[in-house]
Protein backbone atom coordinates (compact mmCIF):
# COMPACT_ATOMS: atom_id res chain seq x y z
CA UNK A 1 0.00 0.00 0.00
CA UNK A 2 1.44 3.83 -0.80
CA UNK A 3 1.72 6.10 1.43
CA UNK A 4 3.36 9.56 1.07
CA UNK A 5 6.92 10.04 2.52
CA UNK A 6 7.59 13.05 3.80
CA UNK A 7 11.03 12.61 4.31
CA UNK A 8 11.34 12.42 0.34
CA UNK A 9 9.04 15.78 -0.62
CA UNK A 10 11.19 18.54 -2.22
CA UNK A 11 12.43 21.18 0.28
CA UNK A 12 10.86 24.18 0.92
CA UNK A 13 14.02 26.23 -1.10
CA UNK A 14 15.50 25.87 -4.53
CA UNK A 15 18.84 27.29 -5.63
CA UNK A 16 20.65 26.53 -2.45
CA UNK A 17 24.10 26.74 -4.25
CA UNK A 18 23.30 30.65 -5.10
CA UNK A 19 22.39 31.35 -1.26
CA UNK A 20 25.65 32.80 0.85
CA UNK A 21 26.88 31.30 3.54
CA UNK A 22 25.06 32.93 6.21
CA UNK A 23 21.47 32.26 4.26
CA UNK A 24 22.36 28.64 4.45
CA UNK A 25 22.89 29.00 8.10
CA UNK A 26 19.83 30.99 8.49
CA UNK A 27 18.01 28.90 6.53
CA UNK A 28 18.73 25.71 7.74
CA UNK A 29 18.34 26.84 11.55
CA UNK A 30 14.57 27.97 10.93
CA UNK A 31 13.63 24.38 9.68
CA UNK A 32 15.31 23.11 13.06
CA UNK A 33 13.32 25.96 15.08
CA UNK A 34 10.20 23.89 13.93
CA UNK A 35 11.41 20.44 15.13
CA UNK A 36 10.93 20.89 18.97
CA UNK A 37 7.50 21.84 18.23
CA UNK A 38 6.48 18.39 16.56
CA UNK A 39 8.15 16.01 18.81
CA UNK A 40 5.95 18.01 21.61
CA UNK A 41 3.05 16.62 19.72
CA UNK A 42 3.83 13.24 20.12
CA UNK A 43 4.73 13.19 23.80
CA UNK A 44 1.45 11.18 24.33
CA UNK A 45 2.95 8.17 22.16
CA UNK A 46 6.55 8.67 23.82
CA UNK A 47 5.23 8.13 27.18
CA UNK A 48 3.26 5.14 26.20
CA UNK A 49 6.51 3.42 25.45
CA UNK A 50 8.59 4.75 28.11
CA UNK A 51 6.48 3.44 30.31
CA UNK A 52 6.32 -0.18 28.74
CA UNK A 53 10.82 0.09 28.83
CA UNK A 54 10.14 0.49 32.56
CA UNK A 55 7.75 -1.83 33.40
CA UNK A 56 9.94 -4.33 31.91
CA UNK A 57 13.64 -3.14 32.80
CA UNK A 58 12.33 -3.26 36.76
CA UNK A 59 11.82 -7.01 35.88
CA UNK A 60 15.61 -7.74 34.61
CA UNK A 61 14.79 -6.52 30.97
CA UNK A 62 16.84 -5.31 28.36
CA UNK A 63 16.04 -2.27 25.67
CA UNK A 64 17.48 -2.58 22.19
CA UNK A 65 17.43 0.46 19.68
CA UNK A 66 17.96 -1.88 16.07
CA UNK A 67 18.39 0.64 12.83
CA UNK A 68 20.13 1.43 9.59
CA UNK A 69 22.50 4.21 8.92
CA UNK A 70 22.16 7.61 10.26
CA UNK A 71 19.27 5.97 12.61
CA UNK A 72 21.29 3.12 13.49
CA UNK A 73 24.11 5.24 14.48
CA UNK A 74 22.01 7.35 16.75
CA UNK A 75 20.70 4.70 18.52
CA UNK A 76 23.84 3.26 19.17
CA UNK A 77 24.91 6.42 20.49
CA UNK A 78 22.23 6.85 22.83
CA UNK A 79 22.81 3.21 24.37
CA UNK A 80 26.07 3.86 24.45
CA UNK A 81 25.74 6.93 26.85
CA UNK A 82 23.90 4.95 29.40
CA UNK A 83 26.77 3.23 31.08
CA UNK A 84 28.59 6.37 31.74
CA UNK A 85 25.58 8.95 32.59
CA UNK A 86 23.47 7.07 34.93
CA UNK A 87 25.97 4.11 35.71
CA UNK A 88 24.35 1.00 34.44
CA UNK A 89 25.24 -1.79 32.50
CA UNK A 90 26.56 -2.11 28.83
CA UNK A 91 24.07 -5.19 28.87
CA UNK A 92 20.97 -2.66 29.79
CA UNK A 93 20.74 -0.77 26.74
CA UNK A 94 22.03 -1.80 23.38
CA UNK A 95 22.00 -0.16 19.93
CA UNK A 96 22.17 -2.44 16.89
CA UNK A 97 23.25 -1.16 13.59
CA UNK A 98 22.87 -2.73 10.24
CA UNK A 99 25.71 -3.73 8.82
CA UNK A 100 27.54 -4.27 12.44
CA UNK A 101 29.64 -2.10 14.17
CA UNK A 102 32.09 -1.14 10.89
CA UNK A 103 28.51 0.58 9.45
CA UNK A 104 29.16 3.14 12.37
CA UNK A 105 31.55 5.10 10.87
CA UNK A 106 31.18 4.02 6.98
CA UNK A 107 28.41 2.63 5.02
CA UNK A 108 28.11 -0.68 4.87
CA UNK A 109 26.56 -1.39 0.99
CA UNK A 110 22.84 -3.01 1.19
CA UNK A 111 23.18 -4.25 4.96
CA UNK A 112 20.11 -1.94 5.04
CA UNK A 113 17.90 -4.10 2.58
CA UNK A 114 17.78 -7.42 4.38
CA UNK A 115 15.18 -8.78 5.80
CA UNK A 116 16.61 -11.57 8.29
CA UNK A 117 19.69 -10.28 9.52
CA UNK A 118 18.27 -7.76 11.90
CA UNK A 119 16.33 -11.40 13.63
CA UNK A 120 19.32 -12.68 13.82
CA UNK A 121 21.35 -9.74 15.67
CA UNK A 122 19.36 -9.88 18.13
CA UNK A 123 18.95 -13.80 18.91
CA UNK A 124 22.97 -13.20 19.03
CA UNK A 125 22.12 -11.04 21.50
CA UNK A 126 19.84 -13.72 23.86
CA UNK A 127 16.72 -11.48 22.75
CA UNK A 128 13.60 -12.80 25.11
CA UNK A 129 9.84 -11.59 25.80
CA UNK A 130 11.20 -9.60 28.79
CA UNK A 131 12.88 -7.38 26.70
CA UNK A 132 12.05 -4.24 24.75
CA UNK A 133 13.01 -3.32 20.67
CA UNK A 134 12.42 -0.06 19.85
CA UNK A 135 13.00 0.12 15.48
CA UNK A 136 14.14 3.20 14.28
CA UNK A 137 13.97 4.37 10.63
CA UNK A 138 13.27 8.18 9.07
CA UNK A 139 11.71 6.85 6.03
CA UNK A 140 9.58 3.98 8.04
CA UNK A 141 10.32 1.27 5.39
CA UNK A 142 14.01 -0.12 6.03
CA UNK A 143 13.70 -3.87 5.50
CA UNK A 144 16.31 -4.59 8.32
CA UNK A 145 14.35 -2.62 10.40
CA UNK A 146 10.63 -3.56 9.68
CA UNK A 147 11.02 -6.97 9.78
CA UNK A 148 13.01 -7.31 12.44
CA UNK A 149 9.88 -6.21 14.48
CA UNK A 150 7.88 -8.39 12.45
CA UNK A 151 9.81 -11.26 14.15
CA UNK A 152 9.41 -9.44 17.39
CA UNK A 153 6.07 -9.49 17.36
CA UNK A 154 5.58 -12.80 16.57
CA UNK A 155 7.66 -13.41 19.68
CA UNK A 156 5.82 -11.69 22.28
CA UNK A 157 8.42 -8.97 22.26
CA UNK A 158 7.23 -5.55 23.00
CA UNK A 159 8.28 -3.17 20.08
CA UNK A 160 8.12 0.49 19.73
CA UNK A 161 9.43 2.61 17.19
CA UNK A 162 10.78 6.03 16.30
CA UNK A 163 9.97 7.16 12.38
CA UNK A 164 8.72 10.42 10.75
CA UNK A 165 6.22 8.90 8.17
CA UNK A 166 2.75 8.85 9.03
CA UNK A 167 1.11 5.28 7.78
CA UNK A 168 4.75 3.50 7.02
CA UNK A 169 4.96 -0.19 7.38
CA UNK A 170 7.57 0.49 10.18
CA UNK A 171 4.66 2.80 11.87
CA UNK A 172 2.01 -0.22 11.48
CA UNK A 173 4.02 -2.88 12.24
CA UNK A 174 5.30 -0.99 15.95
CA UNK A 175 3.24 -1.61 18.70
CA UNK A 176 3.85 1.47 20.20
CA UNK A 177 4.49 3.96 17.30
CA UNK A 178 5.97 7.35 17.86
CA UNK A 179 5.29 9.30 14.34
CA UNK A 180 7.30 12.34 14.21
CA UNK A 181 6.44 14.33 11.17
CA UNK A 182 9.51 16.54 10.64
CA UNK A 183 8.57 17.54 7.39
CA UNK A 184 10.92 17.86 3.86
CA UNK A 185 14.22 18.29 4.65
CA UNK A 186 16.04 21.33 4.02
CA UNK A 187 18.28 19.46 1.52
CA UNK A 188 15.52 17.01 -0.12
CA UNK A 189 15.96 13.87 1.44
CA UNK A 190 18.73 14.02 3.57
CA UNK A 191 17.14 12.82 6.83
CA UNK A 192 20.08 12.80 8.71
CA UNK A 193 19.13 16.35 9.61
CA UNK A 194 15.58 17.02 10.69
CA UNK A 195 14.34 13.90 11.02
CA UNK A 196 17.91 12.91 12.58
CA UNK A 197 17.65 16.32 15.08
CA UNK A 198 14.12 14.77 15.74
CA UNK A 199 14.93 11.49 16.88
CA UNK A 200 18.13 12.34 19.13
CA UNK A 201 15.66 14.47 20.79
CA UNK A 202 12.87 11.57 21.19
CA UNK A 203 15.89 8.83 22.28
CA UNK A 204 17.75 11.42 25.24
CA UNK A 205 13.58 11.71 26.32
CA UNK A 206 13.34 7.52 26.19
CA UNK A 207 16.56 7.18 27.81
CA UNK A 208 16.73 9.72 30.41
CA UNK A 209 13.33 9.45 31.75
CA UNK A 210 13.65 5.82 32.18
CA UNK A 211 16.91 6.14 34.01
CA UNK A 212 15.23 8.79 36.33
CA UNK A 213 11.94 6.38 36.92
CA UNK A 214 14.25 3.59 37.49
CA UNK A 215 15.90 5.54 40.13
CA UNK A 216 19.18 6.74 38.38
CA UNK A 217 19.17 10.49 39.24
CA UNK A 218 18.86 11.90 42.85
CA UNK A 219 17.38 15.43 42.67
CA UNK A 220 18.60 16.78 39.52
CA UNK A 221 22.35 14.79 40.01
CA UNK A 222 23.40 11.83 37.89
CA UNK A 223 24.67 10.12 41.09
CA UNK A 224 25.14 6.63 39.95
CA UNK A 225 28.11 8.64 36.84
CA UNK A 226 31.25 6.18 36.04
CA UNK A 227 33.99 8.39 36.97
CA UNK A 228 36.19 7.55 33.67
CA UNK A 229 37.92 11.17 33.47
CA UNK A 230 38.56 13.96 35.80
CA UNK A 231 36.14 16.06 34.30
CA UNK A 232 33.59 13.31 35.80
CA UNK A 233 35.61 13.17 39.48
CA UNK A 234 35.65 17.11 39.75
CA UNK A 235 31.74 16.99 39.23
CA UNK A 236 31.21 13.76 41.41
CA UNK A 237 33.33 15.86 44.17
CA UNK A 238 31.38 19.02 43.97
CA UNK A 239 28.04 16.98 43.85
CA UNK A 240 29.25 15.52 47.05
CA UNK A 241 30.48 18.78 48.71
CA UNK A 242 27.14 20.37 47.78
CA UNK A 243 25.02 17.47 49.19
CA UNK A 244 27.12 17.15 52.71
CA UNK A 245 28.31 20.58 53.58
CA UNK A 246 32.10 19.19 53.48
CA UNK A 247 35.21 20.53 52.01
CA UNK A 248 36.95 19.28 48.76
CA UNK A 249 39.44 16.99 49.87
CA UNK A 250 37.00 15.01 52.36
CA UNK A 251 34.99 14.77 49.36
CA UNK A 252 37.14 13.85 47.11
CA UNK A 253 38.73 11.32 49.30
CA UNK A 254 34.99 9.73 49.69
CA UNK A 255 33.87 9.23 45.92
CA UNK A 256 37.17 8.09 45.34
CA UNK A 257 36.65 5.42 47.91
CA UNK A 258 33.46 4.49 47.26
CA UNK A 259 33.46 4.62 43.72
CA UNK A 260 30.37 7.37 42.77
CA UNK A 261 28.63 10.26 44.19
CA UNK A 262 25.25 7.46 45.38
CA UNK A 263 27.79 5.68 47.54
CA UNK A 264 29.57 7.82 49.06
CA UNK A 265 26.80 9.52 50.32
CA UNK A 266 25.08 6.74 51.62
CA UNK A 267 28.29 5.47 53.43
CA UNK A 268 28.27 9.07 55.51
CA UNK A 269 25.21 8.82 56.53
CA UNK A 270 25.63 5.31 57.96
CA UNK A 271 23.67 3.74 54.91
Amino acid sequence: MSFTKTTEQSSNYNHLEKMTVNELLTNINNEDKTIANVVDKVIPSIEKLVNQIVAKLETGGRLFYIGAGTSGRLGVLDASECPPTFGVSHDLVIGLIAGGDDAIRRAVENAEDSTTQGWKDLQNNNITNNDVVIGIAASGTTPYVVSTLQKCNENNIITGCITMNEESPLAKTAQFPIVCVVGPEFVTGSSRMKAGTAQKLILNMISTSTMIQLGKVKGNKMVDMQLSNDKLVNRGTRMIMEELNIDEIQANKLLLKHGSVRNAVNYYHGK
